[in-house]
């Protein structure tokens, strides 16, 4: 029978056993050193070189106690920073993975007796946030680093000079729409009142008084003078048939109405692209044309690509600027339901230049209108999407 040597069975189990973590009352933290069963815990305590750590340790306990302290204090927050940064987890969670080290500090060895008074002690020295539950004790890693503090800081100075961004494109976009009403505020609701003469006089008065707001101050001086004028040229008669008073009053109530801006935009005919994307990459920034707009902010748009039909909210869609040349629809504004051309574009501004192709004042020109505003009429798109 040969002798026992380094790989022997016996020896190999040894080292087997060793490797892995053991009970912890057979760890002596003074000499560090496990031990694998009570008798050589025994054997190991009654050694001259455990008695002479004890003495050592006797000169000035608190200071052994401190320094064991420290150490499992700076091991455990560096796991925490390391292996879950600023998460919020539970302490057992991490004491785990930190006594998973065969060469661990033990918490018998330190000032706390128990996980819960050092987590405890851990959110009264504002390392880490601290709360309790009906699970367990739930600690969170406060960064302290000062590249951690720059970096925050430079996201938050980031964030808001978006914000600020937006702000400044929302001004210009509302300097935009004010340039498309023609400067005019908003008017107010007319207020109609009860009509009292108390003499004839006073109703000729009124009488007078619309008949110069109906036909304007040229027509209300024609009429007052009685006298005949000479006949106009031809040049002039032409003009004056072009522009009567009614056209000129026809003319101004159809401004009126259009200049009122509305919040709904949609308009079947038109091409859009879809901004949302709780549909899925699949319709994500897609284009497609509204067949039907239902209670004025809801759409059935059909996609251009793929052909399927979607009911989208207005909030989800977003309008097309076409190239120059490119028929279009105004949506908003003064000159709404009415169809252009479009000329040229300013990036710069965010709007457009658009040259009118139907209405009164079909082959004007305008200037200013806002992106939102206006939208490409889908034309030969809708013959091959239908």
């Amino acid at each position: 029978m040969g002798k026992e040597g380094f790989l022997s069975p016996k020896a190999i189990g040894n080292r087997i056993k060793a490797k892995g973590l053991q009970k912890l009352r057979w760890y002596c933290q003074m000499c560090q050193k496990q031990c694998r069963d009570e008798n050589g815990f025994k054997c190991h305590c009654m050694s001259e070189s455990h008695q002479r750590q004890l003495l050592l340790a006797s000169e000035d306990p608190n200071k052994i106690m401190d320094n064991f302290s420290q150490e499992f204090k700076n091991d455990f927050i560096e796991l925490i920073k390391r292996r879950f940064g600023t998460k919020r987890v539970q302490n057992n969670i991490v004491y785990n993975e930190y006594i998973n080290d065969r060469e661990h500090v033990h918490m018998n060895s330190t000032q706390w007796e128990t996980l819960t008074e050092f987590t405890k002690w851990l959110g009264k020295e504002g390392f880490c946030k601290v709360d309790e539950t009906p699970k367990g004790w739930y600690i969170q890693y406060i960064d302290r680093d000062p590249e951690t503090i720059r970096r925050q800081e430079e996201l938050e100075r980031k964030k808001k000079q978006d914000l600020d961004d937006q702000e400044r494109s929302a001004k210009f976009i509302e300097e935009q729409v004010r340039r498309g009403q023609g400067g005019r505020e908003p008017e107010e609701a007319p207020v109609f009142t009860e009509l009292k003469r108390e003499s004839e006089e006073e109703k000729s008065m009124f009488l007078i008084f619309f008949y110069s707001v109906a036909l304007g101050p040229s027509a209300l001086k024609a009429a007052g003078s009685g006298k005949r004028k000479d006949a106009p040229s031809t040049s002039e008669a032409k003009e004056e048939k072009k522009k009567s008073a009614l056209d000129e009053i026809m003319e101004m109530e159809e401004q009126k109405k259009r200049s009122v801006r509305v919040d709904h935009w949609l308009h079947p005919g038109i091409v859009i692209k879809v901004v949302t994307k709780r549909l899925g990459e699949k319709y994500h920034k897609k284009k497609g044309v509204i067949k039907e707009v239902q209670d004025k902010y809801t759409a059935v748009v059909k996609m251009i690509d793929s052909g399927d039909k979607l009911k989208l909210d207005q909030s989800h869609l977003e309008t097309v600027i076409p190239a120059p040349g490119k028929r279009v629809l105004v949506l908003n504004g003064v000159y709404r339901d009415t169809e252009a051309l479009l000329d040229s574009i300013d990036e710069r501004k965010f709007s457009a230049t658009l040259t009118l192709d139907s209405g009164r004042m079909k082959g004007r020109r305008v200037d200013g209108i806002a992106y939102e505003d206006f939208s490409k009429i889908a034309g030969s798109i809708m013959t091959s999407v239908t």
